[in-house]
């Protein structure tokens, strides 16, 4: 194999060229064994023949289960008795089958396995099931027979996601809402979504939608990974609300959790067929030593069956538009990449790196893209693995981007530790910038891990207790007005740095005052943390529509610019003493002043001879601000001396204000 384009383009990799080689080499020829033959689309089909199905006038079930000794379908339309009739048949290779006739099940009917093995019985929930819900008052979970009579009628079969740079708005569900409860996807529907077309964004990412047991996992702790989540509604409504989304030009994704699965055995995979090792490691390579959950053997064919076909069943049944894969880093190294920093690239090219998981990662992406062009694929990664987020052509694992999960740490770190009279704005420009060239990132300030209980938002750790007390308009309170200028200038930064797409989580855009906790035994197994409260943004009377009003004339211009279409982020000015800084970005002008007490006149920033006028600015009084700026002047150069010398752009900069200027055309004179 020749040399990987991405290893080309960085001479620090050019030592480790025969294992990045050597690894694709593998991951090919693995490809090639499983395959044998097929395409990635065609091997990736299991949901259409295991599971329920109706066929031929016939229900039809089956699933892999190899050291399964018998398995019975036990069910409501047997009184749940093991019946000679109910059992299923061994039809090879670890494959067992039943056929019914078609009276014998109707729709709705509760059902599981009852499953032995040598030495053992348990009930099991099919694994390739499509839909399983829990009794509220014994809260057991059971598969159940969905058939309805008139299956979803697709509006906006033809949308295809834009090509736009990806504007995501993270969401879940469940605590969308304002009540305390669990809301439903048509609640989402009818009155989230147009929130998020007023607000600008153009992709959905939806948290928690693969089946898990325990709620409080946000969706991480996943057991039935062909189930979208019956605790939202029905398939029919999810499937609505995609495409409710995309009648708006909407896309959606969903958070794919394909790095572990749930411990439970009887409405998970854990020991399905009496045995770790069917779909996991065994022994502690299995066991996730954090997240107290079983890890993938990804050097199965079947394992990599079901996780390929579930990806394929994802984007076709319910026309999801891609996934963000969740803990790719925890995949990527046996141990997981717990307490490591990765400072150096021998951190990555070593026998800690889970070939298995790479062959995966490019056989993933590749059938992503094989059944959709235009997918996303993201993917949660904290290592900095060189050639994660490049195509496949150029040598890469084949994500479209990566998550920035540097930048919120970044933020949070800062706000912290450091007194913002001493930010350092070079450093924030560096950090808010630095990926590889050869790959895109989602860049976000914040995302649900900062506003789970026991750790604080952007907007809480600014303003503390003072939320509680002082966001009336008509209640002066310096922290509050210091919290909401810091808010939109460091949302402002890390969108206009983005390095390709940028991600808000629900409710952020406006300041939520509430940090995430779930109901457990902890809070009295309470709903008072798990939703949002959108009336404090929709009151005129209080602070937090300013923000939201920020947010959306922030996202408006991104669009309509097509801003971080742009690759070129470009350095042109920064002061450390004075806390000024400027960058460039396509024909847009940012200056932003960080100084908490030190305002500026005439401020010189350097550029070549050019006007400007602003066409964003944080200290508007609608956002907020004090209204110091004339934003209906034009802004002219100045030389500093001759006509060939330096120019100027001298502006009035408030302290803690940030301006958009846009660079506008000189008329030729006759």
């Amino acid at each position: 194999m020749k040399l990987p384009n991405f290893v080309k383009y960085d001479s620090y990799l050019q030592p480790f060229a025969s294992t990045i080689i050597e690894r694709l080499n593998t991951a090919k020829l693995k490809e090639k064994e499983i395959l044998q033959g097929t395409s990635l689309s065609e091997f990736a089909q299991g949901h259409k023949w295991y599971g329920l199905h109706f066929e031929d006038n016939l229900w039809v079930i089956r699933d892999w289960a190899p050291n399964a000794t018998a398995i019975f379908l036990t069910g409501e339309f047997n009184n749940w008795q093991e019946l000679p009739e109910y059992e299923l048949h061994s039809i090879g290779s670890g494959n067992w089958e039943l056929k019914l006739a078609a009276e014998k099940m109707t729709h709705n009917d509760l059902f599981a396995f009852s499953t032995y093995w040598n030495g053992g019985q348990g009930k099991r929930i099919p694994a390739w099931i499509n839909r399983v819900v829990q009794d509220n008052n014994t809260k057991i979970f059971n598969a159940q027979v969905w058939a309805p009579k008139d299956p979803y009628q697709w509006k906006n079969d033809g949308f295809h996601r834009s090509s736009e740079a990806p504007l995501i708005y993270e969401a879940h569900i469940g605590m969308a809402g304002e009540d305390p409860r669990v809301h439903t996807y048509d609640e989402f529907r009818i009155h989230i979504l147009p929130r998020i077309q007023n607000a600008g964004y153009n992709t959905i990412q939806l948290m928690a939608i693969p089946e898990h047991p325990y709620y409080g996992s946000f969706g991480y702790h996943v057991s039935s990974f062909f189930a979208p989540s019956s605790r939202f509604g029905t398939p029919e409504e999810l499937k609505h609300l995609v495409d409710e989304a995309h009648g708006m030009g909407i896309s959606v994704i969903i958070d794919l959790v394909h790095s572990h699965a749930v411990k439970n055995e009887v409405e998970g995979l854990g020991k399905y067929d009496g045995t770790r090792y069917q779909f996991f490691h065994d022994g502690p390579k299995g066991e996730h030593p954090a997240w107290d959950s079983y890890c993938f053997n990804y050097g199965k064919p079947e394992v990599i069956h079901f996780l390929l076909s579930n990806i394929r069943y994802w984007l076709e049944e319910f026309k999801f538009d891609g996934f963000r894969f969740d803990g790719v880093t925890s995949m990527l190294y046996f141990d997981h990449g717990l307490g490591k920093a990765f400072t150096s690239y021998d951190d990555y090219f070593n026998d800690g790196t889970d070939q298995e998981a790479i062959n995966y990662f490019i056989m993933a992406n590749r059938l992503i893209h094989e059944l959709n062009p235009n997918a996303l694929s993201v993917a949660e990664e904290m290592s900095g693995l060189p050639g994660l987020a490049t195509p496949h052509k150029d040598g890469g694992l084949g994500f479209d981007y990566r998550m920035a999960m540097g930048v919120p740490d970044f933020w949070i770190k800062t706000i912290k530790e450091i007194p913002d009279e001493k930010w350092d704005v070079g450093n924030i420009f560096h950090e808010l910038t630095s990926k590889r060239m050869d790959e895109k990132v989602v860049s976000y300030a914040e995302s649900h891990d900062q506003a789970l209980v026991g750790d604080k938002t952007i907007i809480f750790r600014l303003i503390d207790k003072e939320m509680y007390f002082n966001m009336r308009k008509d209640q002066p309170n310096l922290a509050v007005e210091r919290g909401i200028a810091l808010h939109k200038m460091i949302r402002l930064a890390t969108l206009t740095c983005a390095g390709g797409a940028y991600l808000n989580f629900m409710g952020n855009e406006f300041g939520h005052p509430e940090w995430i906790d779930f109901p457990r035994e902890g809070n009295n197994w309470s709903y008072a943390h798990a939703r949002r409260l959108w009336s404090i943004a929709d009151n005129k009377d209080l602070r937090y529509h300013w923000l939201s009003d920020f947010d959306h004339d922030m996202i408006s211009l991104v669009k309509k610019s097509k801003l971080i279409d742009i690759p070129e982020v470009n350095w042109v000015y920064d002061h450390k003493e004075n806390q000024i800084l400027s960058y460039t970005r396509g024909n847009y002008l940012f200056v932003f002043n960080f100084n908490p007490t030190q305002s500026f006149v005439d401020y010189g920033i350097p550029l070549a001879a050019s006007k400007y006028k602003i066409v964003l600015n944080t200290d508007e009084q609608r956002f907020g601000g004090q209204n110091r700026i004339d934003d209906q002047l034009t802004y002219y150069t100045h030389p500093s001396g001759g006509l060939t010398s330096q120019h100027y752009l001298l502006l009035y900069l408030p302290a803690r204000t940030a301006l958009v200027l846009e660079r506008q055309a000189f008329k030729k004179v006759r």
